[in-house]
């Protein structure tokens, strides 16, 4: 290809670049794609309880902020899935396919999409008919463990994906767990004001904020721009050089 470089390609190449056949043979980047994929399982194990209990709590409840948190649960373990596999490949073939990477981000944009338009319609025909949710006990202990585990969970993967000089997979899965963290947010305001208030509307307002994360989510991990965007370049720099212990 000839003219000038195009800088957004730049920037994509130069974050898909950390693990390479070459930097793969060192051992400090094999252990860090090790520890990256033991958070991705404890990502999917986690999610599955999570998603489990949201899913079950919200049905019983009658809550579609809690449904929908706990189908988002679900989501997000089908995209630490595809990182562990992903990541998995890397350690076997010592480089990252970006062909296979982008297309399964692709494809948990997808599952994003659907999960945003549940929401939304389970959240107009609430309103519509003027339902009153129960309160949820176990939804709102759900989600303040959520609120406990999820900011450590991301910032660990955070730290890795920055190490191996921000490795865009990495770096997402990271975000996909801070979105977590604010969907954890969201809903657990929408039931402690409902159970303060007994205002129904709150619920599917709550589940509207839900719609817009997975919907912002979706479009990001579609374009391949699910990173840590504020990140500082600089310090990325310099997480990613080696450091003796």
């Amino acid at each position: 290809m000839t003219g000038r470089p195009d800088p957004t390609a730049a920037q994509l190449t130069s974050a898909t670049a950390a693990p390479t056949p070459s930097s793969m043979a060192d051992p400090e980047t094999e252990r860090l794609t090790r520890r990256a994929l033991r958070l991705a399982q404890f990502t999917v194990a986690y999610n599955v309880v999570e998603g489990v209990v949201g899913i079950t709590a919200g049905i019983m409840a009658g809550l579609v902020s809690l449904v929908g948190f706990g189908l988002d649960s679900g989501i997000e373990s089908a995209a630490a899935v595809l990182v562990g596999l992903r990541l998995a490949a890397r350690l076997r073939h010592g480089q990252a396919d970006e062909r296979k990477e982008r297309r399964a981000l692709r494809g948990v944009a997808v599952t994003f999409f659907l999960l945003a338009a549940y929401v939304v319609v389970e959240g107009v025909r609430s309103l519509i008919r003027g339902e009153e949710p129960d309160q949820s006990l176990v939804g709102i202990i759900l989600l303040s463990t959520s609120l406990i585990v999820m900011p450590v969970l991301a910032a660990a993967k955070q730290r890795v994906g920055r190490a191996l000089g921000g490795d865009r997979l990495i770096l997402a899965d990271a975000a996909e767990t801070k979105i977590c963290m604010l969907l954890s947010v969201s809903t657990l305001l929408g039931l402690g004001l409902y159970s303060l208030t007994g205002a129904a509307w709150l619920d599917p307002v709550a589940g509207f904020v839900i719609a817009v994360f997975a919907l912002n989510e979706g479009r990001e991990a579609w374009e391949g721009e699910l990173v840590e965007d504020d990140d500082d370049p600089t310090e990325a720099d310099e997480d990613a050089r080696p450091h003796k212990e």
